[in-house]
Parts: structure tokens; sequence; C-alpha cells
């Protein structure tokens, strides 16, 4: 068990009765290791059941992992928790930057926020302490310019701000947290969850402790060794380079991106949006805390209006707001990328549902009340900035669409549910589940519904066959098309993901770069700084009591049967190549769930029992 002073304090935040406390780290939580593990380990013990996302009774959870903020290199992630508006159940975002650090620096681990405002409020983290501020003069203000005017109120401190845009004001379904104007947390509606309570900010101001240190050789060794592999990586000059976005051309190539809302695999030419071409745009690169990559960009995309400076996009959104809607004009997918940063909004969920509005404009699906005067056609770019304007806003269509597609698709009626891709409310991300099996099941079993970034089961196709044999006994493990093995595959992937969000790390440069599934470098990276002596098991068993814990959330908190699947659009379509079944997913489902140690319908044993519950005051 690793000692509690390696975790640090952390801060419960009551907004109903207007009050900040620090508190020790709890030890019956110190198994569940920090940051996303943390998280689940408060919210399975403290949140009622029947809680409404959207009330008081809601608890929001800001986490740093073990090693955010500390020496190691690519230590940066906070990690967001709440019970999600968008799904119902589990709500969970991960972001970068530098506010995980900066809250490290204050020997704070985690901010547990309870209850909710009165009036619009922004909270203020020091080193001494932290304090409630009004923040009625920023209600309204985008996620770009609330930065800008605390970073005038605090001058000249050094902050760090995580906000909301009107988005999360208006509580739409996907409403992001930003911290600068490209680091989101995007996905499930965090953001909306900080505007019901009426917290508009939190600002950070950097303090003096030094979390983990390099302080010996030995530790700065380890440091330098692990920041040479990320180095070394052969991926790394490419990535370095263009970022995600410049994985486009890949990702079509390979045959696994989805196009028109999922009507299609790839398109016939990905060339006008490969996001190589962004390169010539850029005129400054960054990056989050202590990481060697630097994979932002700030990007100048007319050189005669050099003032008009926007942000490169990552790899979904390039893909989501292109090929998913039938958009091919590059400029056009950042302007609203970078529009969506601005609002506060998730740049996948509101392609999403821009795409699934699309597609029932195609097929006659589209009742003419709620379109009004839009032109709904593939790739419109005017009315894709229009919806995300009305989405933020909450209004014309825009205001159904907001809450997501599976409600939209409910609300519409008729057959529009049969064309809205999403597992437990979470729209699906880039990957198309009928050329991929992997992701096919990581969709389906994921903890915060349809989503690959939280499975991110790259070994799939980076992993070799030899590493495939050596692991699952099958080189089948590591073939797109086929679904042998994929039980253990997504258990191996699933497993590895939870630990590296709760050690604050990055999934580029671990799972991505380094392609590193056993995290045997992070490991050892982990017992240097922390002083710890952790096993390759023992790290593994408490990523999967962790997951378990996820699960039985899930269970006691969806409005409804938890059931892992996937949409009917996928078993129906003819743009089949894997030959995707509901028998064969069933079948890798109950694979998944042994592998897991689970019974037959799902359900984890029991987690154990502890009486150590935090006292928070109940609204």
């Amino acid at each position: 068990m690793i000692p509690s002073d390696r975790f640090g304090q952390f801060l419960m935040v009551d907004l109903t009765g207007k009050n900040c406390r620090i508190k020790s780290f709890p030890d019956p939580a110190r198994p569940f290791l920090g940051g996303r593990g943390f998280n689940a380990w408060f919210l399975y013990h403290h949140l009622k059941p029947d809680t409404d996302p959207l009330g008081r009774g809601n608890i929001l959870l800001f986490s740093t992992g073990l090693l955010t903020g500390s020496a190691a290199p690519c230590g940066a992630r906070l990690h967001i928790n709440a019970l999600s508006p968008l799904t119902g159940i589990l709500g969970s975002s991960n972001i970068g930057g530098y506010t995980g650090a900066w809250l490290r620096s204050c020997s704070l681990a985690s901010i547990v926020v309870t209850g909710a405002a009165a009036e619009p409020v922004y909270l203020y983290v020091h080193q001494q302490g932290a304090e409630l501020k009004a923040a009625r003069d920023l209600w309204g203000m985008d996620a770009f310019a609330v930065q800008d005017r605390l970073a005038q109120i605090h001058a000249p401190e050094k902050i760090r701000v995580l906000t909301i845009g009107p988005g999360g004001e208006n509580q739409v379904g996907f409403a992001a947290v930003m911290t600068g104007k490209d680091h989101a947390a995007g996905r499930t509606g965090m953001g909306a969850v900080m505007g019901a309570k009426n917290l508009k900010a939190i600002v950070i101001a950097k303090g003096s402790h030094k979390h983990l240190p390099a302080d010996t050789p030995g530790k700065k060794q380890a440091v330098k060794t692990y920041a040479s592999l990320v180095r070394d990586a052969t991926e790394f000059p490419f990535f370095s380079r263009y970022g995600g976005a410049g994985y486009v051309q890949w990702v079509n190539d390979f045959g696994i991106m989805g196009a028109k809302n999922y009507n299609e695999v790839g398109v016939r030419d990905i060339s006008p949006i490969d996001g190589r071409q962004l390169e010539k745009k850029i005129i400054r690169t960054s990056g989050c805390f202590k990481c060697p990559i630097q994979c932002k960009a700030d990007l100048v995309m007319d050189p005669a209006k050099p003032d008009e400076i926007s942000t490169r996009p990552e790899f979904e959104p390039v893909i989501n707001f292109g090929p998913k809607c039938g958009l091919t004009d590059m400029t056009a997918i950042v302007r609203l990328d970078n529009l969506c940063n601005r609002l506060g909004l998730d740049t996948t969920s509101a392609a999403s549902v821009i795409a699934f509005a699309m597609d029932l404009e195609e097929k006659g699906l589209m009742p003419e009340d709620l379109k009004g005067t839009l032109d709904l056609s593939w790739g419109n770019a005017r009315t894709m900035e229009t919806l995300i304007h009305q989405i933020a806003q909450g209004v014309g269509l825009g205001k159904v669409l907001g809450r997501g597609v599976r409600y939209a698709a409910k609300k519409i009626g008729g057959r529009a549910a049969a064309y809205a891709a999403h597992v437990k409310g979470l729209e699906l991300t880039a990957y198309h589940p009928n050329a991929i099996m992997g992701t096919a099941l990581g969709y389906a079993v994921s903890s915060r519904g349809g989503d690959y970034n939280n499975v991110y089961a790259s070994l799939e196709y980076s992993w070799s066959k030899d590493q495939a044999i050596a692991e699952f006994g099958t080189a089948e493990a590591v073939n797109i098309h086929s679904t042998t093995a994929k039980g253990w595959l997504i258990k191996k992937a699933v497993v590895t993901n939870i630990l590296v969000d709760c050690l604050g790390l990055c999934k580029v440069p671990v799972l991505s770069l380094l392609k590193s599934f056993n995290l045997e470098p992070e490991i050892a990276l982990v017992n240097v700084l922390a002083g710890t002596n952790f096993t390759r098991q023992e790290l593994f068993d408490a990523g999967k009591k962790i997951a378990g814990l996820e699960r039985k959330f899930n269970l006691r908190h969806a409005d409804s049967p938890l059931i892992d699947d996937l949409p009917d659009m996928f078993f129906t379509r003819d743009s089949n190549p894997s030959g995707l079944t509901r028998n064969s997913l069933i079948a890798m489902l109950a694979e998944f769930y042994e592998a897991m140690g689970w019974d037959k319908n799902g359900v984890p044993p029991e987690p154990e029992n502890s009486d150590h519950e935090i006292k928070i005051q109940r609204p």
C-alpha cells in the first residue's frame, strides 16, 4: 500500500454552506491509488441512489493521479467524475494542461464539490487554502474570455483555470470543462454539472510544494530514463510534429474510420483534411506540464489575418466534424473545433448529434418543425456552426440535440432511434465498430458509455503477433477483424487504461508511443519517485478492483437495466467488413466477463466493505 503522505490532502467544497475544508487522504481509499480510482471509491461510498445529475445532491470530483505534478515526464492529468447528466451513469473525463500540477503545488490531490451555490461563484485555490468568490460578472462569458478576465483579476499571481462556457451554464448534456484554449474534459457532461452547481470556474494559484521531486541521483536517473524512452519511441517525431491530427490519413487507409454517421467506413479521398497539412499554419507549439512531446499548436489559418489565432484540432474532432458529417473543408473543421472549445462543448458529441440530424434529413425523417430553415445536407459547414450555437444556447433544434443523440432520437420518434449511434447514452467516437472488433467490444463495455479513449485498445493494432501469442495465446487477438480473444484483450486495455488515469499520466506516450500495456517502465518510475515497491501483479489487481467498483456504481445508478450492447444499426448494414453479429458480440462479452472475474450477467463480486466514509454535509 502507498504511504498516505504520497497522496496529499484533498479539499472539500460545500457550495450550499459556502465553506471549504482541507482533509487528509482517507486510508481506505489508498488501495484505489488516486485520480480516477479515488473518484470511483468516493462516489461509490457517498453518492445516493436516485440522485439527480443536475441537482445539488450530485458530487463533482477533480483528482490528480499519483504522479501528477511530480518530476515524472507526462504527469499532468486531472480526472473529473460525477453522475453524468448525459448518460445517467458514471460521468468521467480527463484533462491535461497545468491545472493538475498547480493543484499539487498547493499540497492538494483532489477537490470534492458538493451542494450548489445560490448565485454564480468561482473557487479560488491557493497555498494557504481556498475560498469562494462571486462570479456574477463572469456568468455568460465564453471559456476563453473568462480565463482572460480571471488572469487580470488575479495578476500578478501565476494561475491556471478550469472553467465552463455557455454550454455548461445552459446545462447542455455534453458540456465540457476547459483549461487554456485547447485542453478539454469533454466527455459525459461534467461542464453541465458545474453549471448546475453555479460553479463557473476553479482558479488555482501556483504554490511552492514539490510533489515527488527528483531530489536524489537515483530519482533523477529514473526521470531521465523514462523521458528518453518517450523521445526514442518510433512515432515520437511524427506525433510531436503533427499531433493527433496527423493520423487522419492512417485511420482512413487502415479502414476503420466511421463516415456519414457510420453509414460508411472511410472516405475515398481524405487528403483535403489530412492533418499534416496544418503544419504550414503553425506559429507556435506547446504542451502539458513536463511533457516532452509538446503536441499542441497555435495556427494562423489566413496569412492576411495574423491576429486570428486558432488551435490545432486533435484526431477526434477532425474525423467527427469531417467524415462523420461529410465535411471536407479543413479550415471549417478548425473553426468548428475552436468554436466548441470557446463555448465549452464536447466536440465528439456535438459533431455526432449533428451527423445524426443530417442522416435523418437524408432519410426524410427530420421533422420540419424542428429543422426550420436549416439546410441539413451533408457537409454544410454554415449549418453546423449555427447548430453549435443553438446547442450552447439551448434553442431551436439545438435544444433537442443538446441533450444527446439518445434523447433526440426518443424526442423525434418514429425510426430515428435506428440511426442514433450511442452506447448507454454516450455518442461513439471515430472508429467504426463494424471494422475493428476490439473497439466494438470496448464501446459496449466502457464504464462511461460508447467511447474509445476510456478503453484505448490500441494494442489491438500496435502489438506484434508474438506479443499477442505470449499474452493471449493466439495471434488472432491482434487481428482487428477477428473476434478471437477479444474479451481478454479488452480486459487488458480496460485495466491498463484505468491505471494510467490513476497515475496521472497521458495515454499518448504510455499507450500509443511506448505501447506500454504492461506498464513496466511506468511501474519502475513510480517505485523510484514514490518510494513504493509495486509489482506488476499488485498494480493490475488494483486496476481490476477499480473497474469492478465503476461497474457496481453503474449497476446501482442506471435508471434502466445496464446492458452492454451496440445499436442495431451496426448489425443491419452492408458496410460490415468484419462480419460483426449480435451472436459474436455476445460471445465476446461472455469472454470479457470471464476475464474480469464477473458473473455471466456482468456483475462483479461485492467490493470489500468499508465503514470509513467521509462525512459530507447533505444539501
